[in-house]
């Protein structure tokens, strides 16, 4: 059984997308004693409302969601960069999580965020508002832990991610300090 659990976010939609096939390097290289899983249906979230998010009516998949975060000891977000920011779906997501104000899911929940996108470097306006956007809802980000891959189309046309060395290498730095810092803030909560 894993000590700890992360939970993964993917900001493209895309069935080839390059970084979903980071979330599944991040799966399949977590640490030991620590199992990564995927959120799946982000798209199926409706636009965050404050209409709807209110007792009996909170969309299941929100509420899906809502619990996975709380549950999970540590988040990793894997987002290319679309348009100098993240994609809406992650924003999407970021909203939903963030509420109740000073009470959500993701307060104080260890969290880091990595990404490939095509341009030279690598999404990373996109990964700081990912982390601006997180931190206002609670998480607890880990500034330190990055990994931001620029060229994605050029680095990822014949080489898929799991057989990129550099990749998985950082993927499992990522995993690794996430981790560990989950794991520090999880015996802390015990004691």
């Amino acid at each position: 059984m894993a000590e700890n659990t992360i939970l993964t976010l993917v900001g493209s939609l895309r069935a080839e997308s390059v970084n979903s096939k980071f979330a599944e390097v991040a799966a399949a290289s977590a640490p030991e004693g620590t199992e990564v899983t995927t959120f799946a249906g982000l798209e199926q979230i409706p636009f965050y409302n404050e209409d709807l998010d209110v007792e009996g009516k909170v969309p299941a998949k929100a509420a899906e969601l809502r619990a996975a975060v709380a549950a999970a000891d540590g988040l990793l977000f894997v987002t290319p960069e679309y348009n100098g920011t993240m994609p809406a779906v992650l924003n999407n997501a970021i909203d939903w999580i963030s509420r109740p104000f000073g009470a959500s899911s993701a307060t104080g929940t260890k969290a880091a965020v990595i990404g490939t996108s095509a341009g030279q470097y690598g999404g990373v306006w996109a990964h700081d508002d990912v982390r601006k956007s997180l931190k206002i809802a609670g998480a607890e980000v880990l500034e330190d832990v990055t990994l931001a891959v620029g060229a994605s189309y050029s680095r990822f046309a014949e080489v898929e991610p799991k057989d990129d060395a550099e990749v998985v290498e950082g993927i499992k730095n990522v995993l690794a300090s996430l981790a560990a810092r989950a794991a520090v803030l999880e015996a802390a909560s015990a004691n």
